[in-house]
C-alpha cells in the first residue's frame, strides 16, 4: 500500500497541493480584493471592516490560527510549485528553440512560461507586504468603542509614496499573468477538467485573472493621484 506521504511527493502529488492551495489562495486574494476595495467609500468603511475581522470575525488564538493556515498555504504552494518546476527543468535542460501556444489542453503561453518567476516575485512581494501592513507604524481610531490601528490612514500614505504604489502595480500585472495560467492549470492538476467544460473553465479563469489584477492595480493608482494623505492632516505617522 502506497503512503500518503508517497502519493503526496511524487510529480502528480505535486501537482495536486499545487492546484489545490492555488485555489484556496485564488479565494483569499478575492476575499481580500473585495475588503481592499472598501478603501474607495472612506476611512470610516474600511477601518470598520477591518475592525469586523480582527474583532468580530476573527479574534484571540484564532488568529493565529488564521495566519498559520496562509502561511500553510503559501508555503506549500510555493514548495510544491517549485519542485515541479525544477523536475521540468531537470527533464528539459535545452529550452524550445520556438516558443508558443501548443493548443489543445496545455494552454502554453507567455503566462505559462513565466510562472517560476512571477511566482517568486509575488512570494517576496506578500513578505515585504505583511510586513508593511502588518507590523508598519500607524495611528489608532477608536470603532465601536475599541481603540485599534488606523489601517485606511496606513494604506492611503504608503500609496502616496509614488514608487511604492508603482512596485505594487508592476506586482499586480505579475499577479494576473500568474492567475491567468494558475488557475486554469489548478482545476487540471485536482483533476476538475473535462474536455466538455475546459473552453468555459480556460475563459473564465482568464476573465477572473483580469478582474483581480485590475482591481488591485487601480487602487494605489487612484490613491496616487485622487487621494489626500491623512497622515499629513494628522502630523505623519
Amino acid at each position: 500500500m502506497i503512503s500518503w506521504k508517497k502519493n503526496l511527493t511524487s510529480s502528480i502529488g505535486k501537482k495536486f497541493v499545487t492546484g489545490i492551495t492555488g485555489l484556496l489562495l485564488v479565494s483569499f486574494v478575492i476575499v481580500h480584493l473585495i475588503g481592499n476595495l472598501l478603501l474607495y467609500a472612506g476611512p470610516d468603511a474600511f477601518n470598520s471592516y477591518a475592525y469586523f475581522l480582527e474583532h468580530r470575525l476573527i479574534h484571540g488564538w484564532a488568529v493565529y490560527v488564521a495566519d498559520a493556515m496562509l502561511i500553510l498555504f503559501f508555503g506549500a504552494h510555493a514548495v510544491a510549485g517549485i519542485s515541479v518546476w525544477q523536475k521540468k527543468r531537470l527533464a528539459r535542460p535545452q529550452p524550445y528553440y520556438q516558443a508558443g501556444n501548443a493548443g489543445g489542453a496545455s494552454r502554453k503561453s507567455f503566462a505559462s512560461r513565466t510562472m517560476i518567476v512571477s511566482g517568486l516575485v509575488i512570494l517576496v512581494f506578500v513578505i515585504l507586504h505583511v510586513r508593511m501592513f502588518k507590523f508598519g507604524p500607524t495611528a489608532t481610531v477608536v470603532v465601536d468603542g475599541i481603540e485599534m490601528r488606523d489601517l485606511y490612514t496606513l494604506v492611503v500614505s504608503t500609496f502616496k509614496v509614488w514608487w511604492i504604489s508603482f512596485a505594487y502595480m508592476a506586482v499586480m500585472v505579475l499577479l494576473g499573468l500568474h492567475l491567468r495560467h494558475g488557475i486554469w492549470s489548478a482545476f487540471q492538476s485536482v483533476g476538475a477538467t473535462s474536455p466538455r467544460y475546459q473552453p468555459v473553465i480556460y475563459v473564465g479563469g482568464v476573465t477572473l485573472s483580469i478582474l483581480i489584477g485590475l482591481g488591485f492595480f487601480l487602487l494605489p493608482l487612484v490613491i496616487l493621484f485622487f487621494y489626500e494623505n491623512p497622515a499629513l492632516s494628522m502630523g505623519g505617522i
